[in-house]
């Protein structure tokens, strides 16, 4: 997963950097989601690995499907990544260009992962405390997995804060190990 980042990461920000600079961010958000779900299709991702197929005609399969959807520069882009081999990696991209987003309109997404569901109360006390940490307003996904045992894990972009009792015990093992 993390070799995935690292291949989307640069087109993300690059993206993101243009957008910025012609303010049009979310035109930019429109048309990632519409190549990230064109990729997401299962005949889509054989052909992406098929090498009978050109980069030129996957490029043109994704610009027909996404239509109008996509403008010059999305059209760009999207033939520069099937020249790169890079068109499997479309939803990385979008969602780290969501991320960047939601970073400069100063909301960060986090994804909170409790042993127990969290009351109300509790849940405002936590992004009260995480907006406080991190100086943005959170928008908060939260789920429940008992196998944490107790505690939370919250992820909020490539930082992971993890209380929950799962974490710890896996901590201390990898510290009696060494």
């Amino acid at each position: 997963m993390a070799e995935v980042t690292t291949i989307a990461r640069p087109y993300a920000e690059a993206v993101f950097k243009s957008a910025q600079a012609k303010k049009s961010i979310a035109a930019w958000s429109d048309m990632l989601k519409c190549a990230a779900a064109v990729s997401r299709e299962a005949q889509i991702k054989t052909l992406i690995g098929n090498p009978s197929i050109s980069a030129k005609q996957l490029a043109d399969i994704f610009h027909t499907i996404c239509k109008d959807k996509l403008n010059e520069e999305g059209r760009n882009l999207i033939s520069l990544m099937a020249e790169n081999d890079r068109l499997d990696v479309l939803p990385q991209v979008s969602d780290l260009y969501e991320q960047l987003k939601s970073q400069y309109e100063g909301v960060l997404d986090a994804k909170i992962v409790s042993a127990f569901e969290l009351s109300t109360e509790q849940l405002k006390k936590l992004i009260v405390m995480l907006e406080k940490k991190f100086k943005h307003e959170i928008n908060a996904k939260v789920s429940v997995d008992p196998e944490l045992i107790g505690g939370i894990k919250v992820e909020i972009g490539d930082e992971i804060l993890d209380t929950s009792v799962r974490g710890k015990l896996e901590a201390m093992a990898v510290a009696l190990k060494s």
